[in-house]
């Protein structure tokens, strides 16, 4: 779980404050807004300009309201980014089995059962969309405790997929950083370099081909284009599939050595 903090205090989180918005004397709530809305419209706009094009009063103007308007809803800007964050984690969908409602009597894991690799295969395949979907994800992860309903709904189910592993109880949190690790890390290259492209204004394919020619003749990029010759016909998707499949499997593998050594 990530966590940030200020210069000289402890960042506070939107889920832990019990605190109403400010409101000015004779301000009135604005009409047909709410914080649906609102979210959306946050995460529609950090979709499109990402971090650095984000504000308040930007995001008021997209709303068609003023400024303190939205802060009938929201103390801070800070708020409304881990509220934004957590709507997103809320994308994820979850293992049915893993999804199941807290305090419901677990079932025994059987072989019948859900297969964990399967689950967690889902599970990784669902937050690495969801981080390629949103690139401003990735830093805000790093900025926020992240501890809202949506994200330990998937807190929740990873552990629960882990705990089916039949992995002892005291190596769950580590076989889970690892692959938490690994996906946020794979994902945040992944979404910057389509955003990149996006920005360019070409494909992935032709800004892979345009780097990979301009370091022909450059000696030291001999052993990276030695490996890259075995995906010589491959898209860039494809390759990048590939390679997160192959590196979850080891990583699944790991997992199964960890708990079946003696």
């Amino acid at each position: 779980m990530a966590t940030g903090s200020r210069a000289t205090h402890p960042r506070s989180s939107v889920w832990l404050s019990e605190r109403k918005a400010p409101k000015r004397k004779g301000d009135q709530q604005p009409v047909g807004l709410d914080h649906v809305k609102i979210i959306a419209a946050t995460v529609r706009l950090l979709d499109a300009e990402g971090l650095a094009g984000f504000s308040m009063r930007r995001l008021a103007a997209d709303l068609g309201v003023t400024a303190m308007s939205v802060y009938w809803y929201v103390e801070t800007k800070d708020q409304l980014l881990e509220l934004a964050l957590d709507a997103c984690m809320g994308e994820i969908v979850l293992p049915a089995e893993a999804a199941r409602p807290a305090g419901e009597p677990e079932q025994p894991a059987t072989d019948e059962g859900p297969d964990w690799r399967e689950q967690l295969r889902q599970l990784t395949f669902e937050y690495r969309q969801v981080l390629v979907r949103h690139p401003w994800l990735s830093p805000l992860l790093g900025e926020y405790f992240n501890i809202g309903p949506n994200a330990m709904a998937f807190s929740s189910a990873a552990q629960r997929v882990m705990r089916h592993s039949g992995l002892p109880h005291e190596k769950i949190t580590s076989a889970l950083s690892l692959v938490y690790q690994f996906v946020y890390g794979f994902s945040t290259i992944e979404g910057r370099y389509s955003a990149l492209c996006r920005t360019l204004g070409v494909t992935q394919d032709e800004l892979f081909r345009e780097v990979m020619s301009s370091v022909e003749d450059r000696p030291e990029f001999d052993e990276s284009r030695r490996t890259m010759e075995a995906s010589r016909g491959y898209t860039v998707e494809e390759m990048r599939e590939r390679e997160f499949t192959l590196a979850l499997d080891l990583a699944i593998a790991g997992i199964e050595a960890l708990r079946d050594a003696p």
